[in-house]
């Protein structure tokens, strides 16, 4: 396969992630073995459950186990990317046939309707943007925070774009340099506006406020013109554009609070449930 034409992608089946790599010479999925005998089964370590059918597979000299290839995917404990056993769509639905499940023909339906769906954006990408400002519709946004939303993903793709050209090539760094501005201007790392908010693992810039998503664009913008000016190589010199970039943010911040007497940081957010944890330390607290 050629790498240039693969694209890692997360899609999710019932809630559950499946990690999978999208061939675009092949027009075709390559998806994490182990993510879905989770989503099938109810073994405990999906990991072991796959180990004991592989070999079942091999002494049995099943075809099956002559087509599975390893790609690196991300790690969900430590964001790594590592080899993993993966299998094409056609391998898959074969696999789902030495699996016992109930979930076995829901998951053949999901698995026609994202080739399909994939397939289809490959040769019009303004199909999953239609997608996307559909999702967001039906959750209640209005659609000049969907348009400043999308904006907003463009400008962040223009920001690592510049990243990558001084250097940083790691997820590690990324995020590194993204908490260098999050923390300059609203005082918190991703993760604890995140836990600040009430969230997991949803989206943050979904569940900001409209200053709050300005304010972020205004730092990443800021961080980018000012690397593009400046040309900082490596970690430690992208940290300290970073976070003059957080500054600037944090500079309007300041000059807006003091005109509304109040603070711009919102613990609200968008999630129409809460965490049973979380309900439960409110409780506490009172």
């Amino acid at each position: 396969m050629n790498k240039n034409k693969l694209e890692t992608i997360s899609n999710l089946f019932e809630g559950k992630e499946i990690r999978s790599i999208w061939d675009s010479e092949k027009e075709d999925y390559y998806f994490s073995v182990v993510d879905v005998i989770g989503a099938l089964t109810n073994a405990i370590i999906p990991r072991n459950y796959w180990s004991d059918l592989k070999r079942k597979l091999l002494s049995e000299g099943s075809q099956l186990h002559e087509n599975i290839v390893q790609l690196k995917m991300k790690s969900k404990k430590d964001g790594k990317n590592y080899l993993t056993d993966a299998l094409d769509t056609k391998g898959i639905l074969r696999l789902i046939e030495s699996v016992s499940s109930p979930k076995a023909e829901p998951f053949k339906v999901w698995l026609a309707n994202l080739g399909s769906e994939r397939i289809d954006e490959v040769f019009d990408p303004e199909i999953a943007i239609n997608r996307a400002v559909d999702y967001y519709r039906k959750r209640g946004y209005s659609d000049k925070w969907i348009k400043d939303r999308l904006n907003g993903i463009v400008n962040r793709k223009q920001l690592t774009d510049v990243w990558k050209e001084g250097g940083i090539t790691e997820n590690k760094e990324y995020a590194i340099l993204t908490n260098e501005i999050y923390k300059e201007w609203s005082g918190m790392k991703a993760s604890e506006y995140k836990e600040f908010k009430g969230l997991r693992k949803e989206s943050l810039r979904d569940n900001m406020t409209d200053v709050e998503v300005l304010l972020t664009d205004l730092g990443e913008t800021a961080t980018k013109e000012l690397a593009k000016e400046y040309k900082p190589y490596g970690l430690n010199q992208n940290k300290e554009i970073a976070k003059r970039g957080g500054r600037i943010a944090k500079n309007t911040r300041d000059n807006l609070e003091k005109e509304l007497c109040r603070s711009v940081i919102s613990s609200q957010n968008n999630l129409n449930y809460q965490y049973l944890d979380e309900k439960e330390k409110l409780e506490n607290k009172k």
